[in-house]
C-alpha cells in the first residue's frame, strides 16, 4: 500500500517509538521466545515453497501449522540483517552496512533485543553466528546474552575464527573463551541450544537466538546429507548446499520435538526465518545458460536489491497466544519489526532507546488489523561508507522502486519482470520522496565503531584484518590468509581508554597456530563433501611496522618467531592504527593479526 499522505520520516520514527511502549505483565505469564535465523537460505530453499528438489519435511510441517508472512524482508547480506533484527534499526544507522572491513561491528550505542529481554527478567542465550564484532564491547556476551556459544567473524573458517575450523569438531567460543566441540557445526548449535533448555533451573522465561552459519560457504556438509541429492539435477556444489539445508531441517525437527515433549511448545513464540536470499539454491554450470535449482520465481539472489536478495521465509508459532495459525499474510513486514513486535507480544515494559525503522505488527499477526500503510528501504552498500542511492529498493506491500527509477508491482509480478515506472509516475515520485526523507534521517547516524584498548579486564585486544577499514579486497577468510596474496592498505579504528605503555604483537598467523611469521601452514586436503585449504605462503618478512596516526615504529623480524614486538606510550584518545610487514624485496604486506596489550598504565 502506498502512503496517502506525505508524513515526515522523523515524525514517523517518533510515533513508532511511542507506539512500542508496552504494559508489563507478570513474568511467569510471559511466553518464551526462540528465533531460528539461518544463513544464505532463500525463499525458495524449502519444499513448502515449491522447491521440487529440496527435502525439508520438518520445516514444511512447521510452516503448514504456523502463521506465514509471505512478504517478509531482511537485508541483502549477513551482518546488515543481523543488525536490523537485533535493534529494530536499519544497518546503515549502526555501522553494520558491510560484512567485513570494520563495517560489520554493531555500534556501542545500539540497544539489542537481548538487552531488552534481559532487563525484563528473561534468561538470554545465543548459539551460532554473531557477525557483529569480535572484541569487547561488541561480542554477544556484551550485548545482552548471558549464555553464548559462537564462532568468530562472519562464518566458520573466516579470519577471526579459531584457526583450522572447518565445520567439523571445531573450537568455538563459550562466553568469550575457546572450547573444543565434537560434531558438525549445525548439530553443535542445536545440541547446545537443547542442553541450555535441559539445564535451566529457574522459572523465568527465556529468549533464545539460534543463528546458524549454515548454509553459508564453504559448503561443507556431512556425507549423509550430500548423498540425499546425489542424483539430483544440481551442480556438485549445490548438492552440498541442499544437503546443508536438509541438515538444518533435521535439527529444527529435533528442537520442535524437544519443546513438545517437555511441554514448552505451547507457550513459546517460535520463529523461523533467514538472513538473505539464496546463495546456491540456483546456479548455472560453466558456459551453460540453463539454470539449475529453484528460486521460487524471484529475481536475484543473495546480495541483490531485487526481491530474490531479501525476501525470505518467515514462520511464527505460538499456540497459547492470540496470533493466527495455519494462515498466511502478505503485508509488508521486515526484520526491523521483530524487536518491537516481540516486546508487545511478550508483554514486557520497554521504551526504545533510539528511533526505530521497525514497528509493532502484533495486531497484524493476531488478525486484528489489515493494510499496513508504510514504506521501508533495503539496500546493498558493502563499502567503506554508505552512498546515497546505491543499490536501493524502496518497498511497500505492493510496490518496489529499484534504484529510484524501476517500478514493479510485486503482487502481480513477483519476478519483477515488467517495469511500470512510466505508467505510474505518481507512485515513483512518492517513493522517491520517502527515500529522500529516510536518507536524511539515516546519514546523521553514520559513524565507525571504535575498538577500545586499555581496559584491564579486556586486555590484551586481538585485531584481525577482517576488521581493517579498507576499500581494497581483504583476506577475510583463512584460505586467503594462507595464500597471502591480498595486500590491502587500510587502518583500524581504535580508542585508547587509558594512558600508558602499550605492546604491539604482529603476526602472520593467529597465536593458536604456533607458526612463525615466515612459517608455512601445511595443506588441508579437500574431500567430496568438504573444501580443503592450501599450504600457506611464506611472505619473507624482515621488518615490522606500526603506525599510529603520524607516529611510526619499526623493528626487525626474527625469522623463527611467531610475532614481532613493539612498544609505545599512548594517551587516551581515538586513533587510526596501521600494522604491516616489509619483505626482503621491499614490499609492504599488512599484518593479518595484531594484538595490543596495556603493559604499564600511567
Amino acid at each position: 500500500m502506498i502512503r496517502r499522505a506525505c508524513i515526515g520520516l522523523f515524525a514517523l520514527l517518533i510515533c513508532c517509538c511511542k507506539g512500542n511502549e508496552t504494559d508489563a505483565i507478570p513474568v511467569t505469564a510471559r511466553p518464551n521466545v526462540i528465533i531460528v535465523f539461518t544463513d544464505d537460505q532463500g525463499y525458495g530453499d524449502l519444499g513448502y515453497h515449491g522447491n521440487p528438489i529440496m527435502k525439508t519435511p520438518n520445516l514444511d510441517s512447521f510452516a503448514e501449522a504456523s502463521l506465514e508472512l509471505t512478504n517478509f524482508h531482511v537485508g541483502t547480506t549477513c551482518a546488515p540483517s543481523r543488525a536490523g533484527l537485533l535493534t529494530g534499526r536499519n544497518a546503515n544507522r549502526n555501522n553494520a552496512w558491510h560484512t567485513i572491513a570494520g563495517c560489520s561491528i554493531l555500534s556501542e550505542n545500539e540497544e539489542t533485543i537481548a538487552e531488552v529481554f534481559k532487563k525484563n527478567q528473561y534468561e538470554t542465550a545465543m548459539f551460532g553466528k554473531w557477525h557483529l564484532g569480535d572484541n569487547y564491547p561488541y561480542r554477544p556476551i556484551d550485548r545482552g546474552f548471558q549464555n553464548a556459544i559462537y564462532h568468530g567473524g562472519g562464518g566458520v573458517g573466516q579470519t577471526p575464527d579459531y584457526w583450522k575450523n572447518d565445520y567439523f569438531d571445531d573450537t568455538y567460543f563459550r562466553n568469550g573463551k575457546p572450547e573444543k566441540f565434537n560434531g558438525y557445526c549445525t548439530d553443535v548449535w542445536f545440541n547446545q541450544a537443547i542442553d541450555f533448555l535441559k539445564e535451566r533451573n529457574n522459572q523465568d522465561p527465556f529468549f533464545m537466538y539460534l543463528a546458524l552459519n549454515a548454509a553459508h560457504s564453504p559448503f561443507n556438509v556431512p556425507e549423509t546429507y550430500a548423498e540425499m541429492y546425489e542424483n539430483a539435477p544440481l551442480s556438485e556444489e549445490q548438492k552440498r548446499f541442499y544437503g546443508m539445508v536438509s541438515n538444518i531441517d533435521h535439527n529444527f525437527g529435533r528442537l520442535v520435538d524437544y519443546l513438545k515433549k517437555n511441554k514448552l511448545f505451547e507457550n513459546t513464540i517460535l520463529i523461523f526465518t533467514t538472513d538473505n536470499g539464496t546463495a546456491r539454491g540456483i546456479a548455472h554450470l560453466k558456459n551453460e545458460v540453463k539454470e539449475l535449482g529453484y528460486n521460487a520465481g524471484l529475481r536475484g539472489i543473495k546480495g541483490s536489491h531485487y526481491d530474490g536478495g531479501h525476501k525470505v521465509p518467515f514462520f511464527i508459532s505460538w499456540p497459547n497466544g492470540e496470533i493466527l495459525q495455519k494462515k498466511d499474510i502478505n503485508e509488508l513486514v521486515a526484520h526491523v519489526d521483530i524487536l518491537p513486535t516481540l516486546a508487545k507480544l511478550s508483554g514486557i515494559s520497554w521504551k526504545p532507546k533510539n528511533p526505530l525503522d521497525g514497528t509493532n505488527v502484533a495486531k497484524i499477526l493476531k488478525g486484528d488489523k489489515q493494510g499496513l500503510d508504510r514504506m521501508l528501504v533495503v539496500d546493498t552498500q558493502r563499502n567503506q561508507w554508505p552512498v546515497k542511492g546505491r543499490n536501493s529498493c524502496v518497498m511497500s506491500t505492493q510496490w518496489r522502486l529499484i534504484d529510484g527509477k524501476e517500478l514493479y508491482n510485486t503482487v502481480d509480478d513477483p519476478g519483477q519482470n515488467i517495469d511500470l515506472a512510466k505508467e505510474h509516475p505518481d507512485i515513483v515520485k512518492k517513493m522517491q520522496a520517502f527515500y529522500e526523507q529516510w536518507w536524511q534521517s539515516v546519514e546523521k547516524d553514520f559513524a565507525y565503531a571504535e575498538i577500545p584498548v586499555g581496559f584491564q579486564e579486556h586486555n590484551p585486544v586481538k585485531l584481525t584484518i577482517h576488521d581493517l577499514h579498507s576499500k581494497e579486497n581483504l583476506p577475510w577468510n583463512q584460505v586467503l590468509i594462507r595464500k597471502g596474496e591480498l595486500n590491502p592498505d587500510g587502518f583500524y579504528s581504535i580508542k585508547v581508554v587509558k594512558d600508558g605503555t602499550y605492546q604491539f604483537r604482529l603476526s602472520r598467523h593467529p597465536a593458536e597456530s604456533n607458526l612463525a611469521i615466515n612459517g608455512v601452514a601445511s595443506k588441508i586436503p579437500s574431500t567430496l563433501y568438504t573444501d580443503g585449504a592450501p599450504e600457506s605462503r611464506s611472505i619473507g618478512a624482515n621488518k615490522a611496522i606500526v603506525e599510529i596516526d603520524n607516529r611510526k615504529m619499526q623493528v626487525d623480524v626474527n625469522d623463527g618467531k611467531p610475532y614481532a614486538l613493539l612498544e609505545s606510550k599512548l594517551q587516551k584518545g581515538s586513533y587510526k592504527l596501521k600494522s604491516k610487514f616489509i619483505t626482503v624485496d621491499a614490499k609492504e604486506i599488512p599484518v593479518y593479526y595484531t594484538t595490543i596489550k596495556l603493559i604499564e598504565p600511567n
